[in-house]
C-alpha cells in the first residue's frame, strides 16, 4: 500500500497539483470515477454480466476507471490522513459483528 500511496503522491507533486487536492476536490473526484465505472454496466441486464468479463477492450476500460478510484482514493487518504489499511481492517471487524456468517449467509438483508 505504501508503494502505491509513494507512487500517487509523486505524480501529483511533479504536476504541482496539491492545491487543487483539497478533500472536497478529491471525494468528488471518487464520486465521478465511481459514476464512470457505473457506466458500463449501466444498461446491462443481470444476464449479461458475465460477458463483460470475455470483452477485453470493456474490461481494459473497466480497469481503468478501477485505476482512477484507486488513486482518488489514496490521494484523499492521504490528505486526511487515514491509514486505508487499519481503516479498512476496523470497518471489517465492525461489519463482521454487524452481519454475522450464521445470520447474513446468502441474504442482503
Amino acid at each position: 500500500m505504501a508503494e502505491l500511496i509513494k507512487l500517487v503522491n509523486d505524480f501529483v507533486a511533479e504536476r504541482a497539483w496539491q492545491p487543487y487536492h483539497d478533500a472536497k476536490n478529491l471525494s468528488a473526484s471518487i464520486a465521478i470515477e465511481a459514476a464512470e465505472l457505473m457506466e458500463h454496466f449501466q444498461w446491462l441486464r443481470s444476464d449479461q454480466l458475465d460477458s463483460v468479463g470475455e470483452d477485453a477492450q470493456a474490461m481494459a476500460a473497466i480497469r481503468e476507471e478501477l485505476a482512477d478510484i484507486a488513486a482518488y482514493l489514496l490521494s484523499f487518504a492521504n490528505k486526511m490522513g487515514i491509514d486505508v489499511s487499519s481503516a479498512l481492517e476496523e470497518k471489517m471487524r465492525k461489519n463482521a459483528v454487524k452481519y454475522p456468517a450464521d445470520r447474513f449467509r446468502g441474504r442482503f438483508k
